[in-house]
């Protein structure tokens, strides 16, 4: 028979071609790949599926046996007659292992929470929920976006896949028809829940903004601020913040206009902003407002819309709001420039009312007769067993209130001893005021610095310094500035009080007072407010200067006052050493005389010619020549800062033996802070013929 011959004919050939001969694959291994080729893709399509189930419920269950259509059915029995059953078994356990090429895979991997169904993995659920527990407000909204747009990705995907699986069978069955019903509820849920998520997260950050918006300076802003709540003021004055809103856009919108060339609407814009601009004028509430405001804001609303439906241009819109937020910036810092120049210019200028008070004064004086003109008690003016007060002024009211408060906190006044030393210029003033105002039963006596002839040039290195051309062109001319904004930054090298010799006096006390063992020295800007005869009697340790430290969190320290790139500041002092205060100092005479303390400012003071240890004032070289002498006192005795510091606490103040002025803000100027000027002011005599002559008022 035919059949038996090829069949052995295909046995022999397959013997020849071990024995050597020409290799031909077996007929069962080409039988095997031709069937498991169709057979994997199958399996990657789906096309074998583990039969889903329902319940009660209609939801799918996969635990229920697979149950194969008819052209599973024929390629199994196919399969059967060539392939054994752990062949078929190890295939029909693959569709689990396909990897990226299983739709579980990618349903798993490919996250959006509403695509997992019943059954999956607890982790992958708990995983997502961390995540988004963990998200702050503003990361959940665009966490939010990724997540819908991955929703919708994977849901378009997996339509497509399922409808091309479909089409191959005509007809789905329940177990698909019940799952996409389940997938359809996830979604309309999924979709509700980002709503509200995206809601919640709108709203927290509406509310971090307005609590930002808080901590915004008020003095830049004043009282408009578009963050600002209605509700949270009765008195909004909304038309206000309206019309400006309305004339910031017009402004925009007007510069778009010229460069489209909408000539009309560019010169219709202009109209209404300068309308706007009229009745708005200097109005900080809507109650300050033109009465034609309403009309105003009518108006301008019309061209605004016009100009939105014609010009609008997002980018444009931003770039222009972007140039005009820089231009106003540039604008502040222009003008705090100038501000600062202003104040430094009024701190130096001497008031209208204590310059006439000084004339007046200055030309009485020289009217008396000469017997006239001294000081009673003149005795007392060398006792050491009474209290002596040293002050260096040329401020006539100013030295009335610090010597008129001294007396009038004082519990014995008669042994209170005032030593007044000031310029040529305000000598007479000083001497008539007090003449004409004695301190109760104390004693005082004015000096002219100018008389004082030990005090020049060859034994004093400032007064030489002061006299130089360098130190005249240092002073006066301070690098040229050519504007208010440039001359802000150079207008401390100045201030007259720099080329006073009063201002260096301070350095010679024992030389003024040769007789006496201690003295208080007070600046003219402090204002006494208890008795200060307890300061004699503090123990200084051996020290020359008893004073208050002023190393706090508003103070400096060493470094902030001297040159420590200079190898002679490095090596003598501590960068971190505390610094003290000038204003109210006690200072033992005895020991400055015999630790030479007028040497060791001439030694420094020569040193720093050229200004190459410390540029300004009397601080730093007063640091320098009392380093490691000075004796810390309480900080009530002293408190400083009211004239520049707006935050010290009432109950400090109140409870301080002595307030200091310093800073630009004095007490007599129009720019002094207006709740410290009480202290200051209740020790003037108002009702002096020359104060109220010279209109000096509170």
């Amino acid at each position: 028979m035919p059949m038996p011959k090829r069949v052995s004919a295909a046995a022999g050939g397959g013997g020849r071609n071990r024995g050597g001969g020409r290799f031909r694959p077996p007929v069962l291994l080409l039988l095997f790949l031709t069937l498991l080729g169709p057979l994997a893709f199958l399996a990657a399509r789906g096309g074998i599926h583990p039969p889903i189930s329902t319940d009660q419920k209609g939801i799918p269950n996969s635990s229920s046996k697979p149950i194969a259509d008819w052209r599973e059915q024929l390629v199994i029995q196919h399969l059967k007659s060539v392939l054994t059953e752990e062949v078929i078994d190890s295939i029909s356990a693959s569709q689990d292992d396909l990897g990226p090429l299983s739709l579980d895979f990618f349903r798993k991997r490919h996250v959006s929470s509403s695509w997992q169904v019943d059954g999956q993995d607890d982790a992958d659920e708990n995983n997502q929920t961390s995540l988004d527990t963990a998200s702050d407000s503003e990361h959940k909204t665009s966490q939010i976006k990724l997540k819908d747009d991955a929703f919708l990705g994977d849901t378009q995907k997996l339509d497509k896949e399922l409808k091309d699986v479909s089409d191959g069978r005509q007809l789905d069955s329940p177990a698909k028809i019940a799952r996409r019903r389940l997938r359809e509820k996830r979604r309309e849920k999924r979709a509700i829940e980002l709503v509200q998520q995206d809601d919640e997260a709108l709203v927290k950050l509406e509310n971090a903004a307005i609590e930002r918006s808080k901590a915004v300076d008020s003095a830049v802003l004043g009282k408009y601020s578009i963050w600002r709540r209605e509700n949270e003021n009765e008195n909004s004055d909304s038309t206000v913040r309206l019309m400006r809103d309305q004339m910031i856009m017009a402004r925009v919108y007007s510069v778009i206009a010229k460069s489209k060339n909408k000539l009309d609407l560019y010169q219709e814009l202009l109209m209404r902003l300068k309308e706007s601009q009229r009745a708005v004028g200097e109005a900080n509430a809507d109650a300050d407002l033109h009465q034609s405001a309403p009309e105003k804001i009518k108006a301008m609303g019309q061209v605004l819309s016009k100009a939105r439906e014609e010009l609008y241009d997002c980018k444009a819109v931003t770039q222009r709001l972007r140039a005009m937020l820089q231009s106003a910036d540039e604008r502040v810092r222009s003008l705090k420039k100038q501000s600062t120049f202003l104040s430094q210019l009024a701190a130096k200028t001497v008031p209208n009312g204590i310059h006439c008070l000084s004339m007046r004064l200055t030309i009485d004086y020289y009217l008396l007769p000469p017997g006239k003109r001294e000081f009673p008690r003149s005795e007392n003016l060398e006792n050491p067993n009474l209290y002596h007060y040293a002050l260096f002024s040329d401020n006539v009211l100013a030295a009335s209130v610090v010597v008129n408060s001294t007396i009038m906190n004082a519990k014995e006044p008669e042994k209170h001893v005032f030593h007044l030393v000031t310029d040529k210029l305000n000598f007479g003033a000083m001497k008539m005021w007090f003449l004409l105002n004695p301190p109760r039963n104390a004693t005082i006596h004015v000096e002219n610095v100018d008389e004082f002839k030990w005090l020049n040039s060859s034994y004093c290195p400032v007064l030489r310094q002061l006299e130089s051309s360098a130190m005249k062109e240092y002073y006066f001319k301070a690098d040229h500035p050519t504007t208010l904004s440039a001359g802000s930054s150079n207008l401390k090298y100045r201030n007259p009080k720099y080329l006073s010799m009063l201002n260096h006096l301070r350095f010679y006390l024992p030389q003024v007072y040769p007789k006496l063992d201690k003295i208080l020295f007070l600046d003219d800007d402090i204002v006494v407010q208890k008795d200060l005869t307890g300061l004699w009697s503090v123990d200084l340790k051996g020290n020359v200067n008893g004073a208050v430290e002023t190393c706090g969190e508003s103070f400096h320290r060493f470094d902030k006052y001297l040159n420590f790139s200079n190898p002679h500041i490095a090596r003598n002092f501590d960068p971190n050493a505390c610094g003290w205060a000038y204003g109210m100092n006690i200072f033992d005479l005895k020991q400055w005389k015999k630790k030479d303390i007028t040497g060791i400012y001439h030694k420094w003071q020569n040193m720093n010619e050229d200004r190459v240890l410390w540029k300004l004032g009397t601080l730093p070289p007063g640091l320098l020549t009392f380093y490691k002498l000075t004796y810390p006192l309480g900080k009530s005795w002293h408190v400083l800062g009211l004239g520049y510091n707006p935050g010290i606490d009432r109950s400090e103040i109140e409870n301080a033996a002595v307030v200091h002025y310093n800073g630009n803000m004095k007490p007599w100027l129009e720019l002094a802070m207006t709740k410290y000027r009480p202290y200051w002011t209740k020790y003037i005599k108002y009702d002096d013929r020359y104060v109220r002559g010279c209109n000096v008022s509170e």
